[in-house]
């Protein structure tokens, strides 16, 4: 074999291996939708008390991992404003969660008034998208969980309205 056909082949294999990697880790994920182990995590809001995830039970949850310095999660922001106030008389619950630290946040949430709970991460906020099933790292992430707290739905990168509607509606109806 010349040089070419076997550094094609190497790189077939290495395509390959990373398909599979990918691929058992969104079996992963699926795993984790199919139990119903509670959400239990919390981080301090704004003004620095802590808030437990485990508050808004019994809601259709939508947690968004956003940071300031990402303009598809701060497209993402109104649209989210939008739906809360629509829809929070249904039992909708946005929480955002920033990945990033304090100040920058509080620098855009003075120009914008969000309707929703805004929590402070940092890097740990990170290392949840993770557990949550975010295998590509990617902000925004985003998380649907149902009433009875299984989550339904994840969206790695930005979240379109007429998608987040098409999640949102059925859950939204069922008591």
């Amino acid at each position: 074999m010349n040089k070419t056909k076997i550094l094609t082949v190497f790189l077939a294999l290495v395509a390959l291996a990373a398909g599979l990697v990918v691929q058992q880790a969104m079996r992963t994920s699926v795993k984790i939708e199919d139990t119903v182990t509670p959400l239990d995590f919390s981080f301090p809001d704004t003004s620095d008390k802590a808030q437990a995830i485990g508050q808004w039970r019994g809601k259709v949850l939508v947690i968004n991992f956003w940071a300031t310095w990402c303009p598809p999660c701060l497209t993402e922001i109104s649209e989210f404003i939008k739906l809360q106030a629509e829809y929070q008389g249904k039992g909708l619950q946005f929480v955002g969660i920033a990945i990033e630290d304090k100040q920058p946040v509080l620098d855009y949430l003075k120009d914008i008034n969000v309707n929703y709970p805004v929590l402070i991460a940092g890097d740990a906020g990170i290392a949840l998208t993770q557990q949550l099933g975010n295998v590509i790292s990617a902000v925004p992430f985003t998380v649907v969980v149902d009433r009875a707290g299984r989550i339904v739905f994840r969206q790695p990168g930005e979240l379109t309205p007429a998608k987040l509607r098409e999640v949102l509606v059925p859950l939204l109806s069922a008591k």
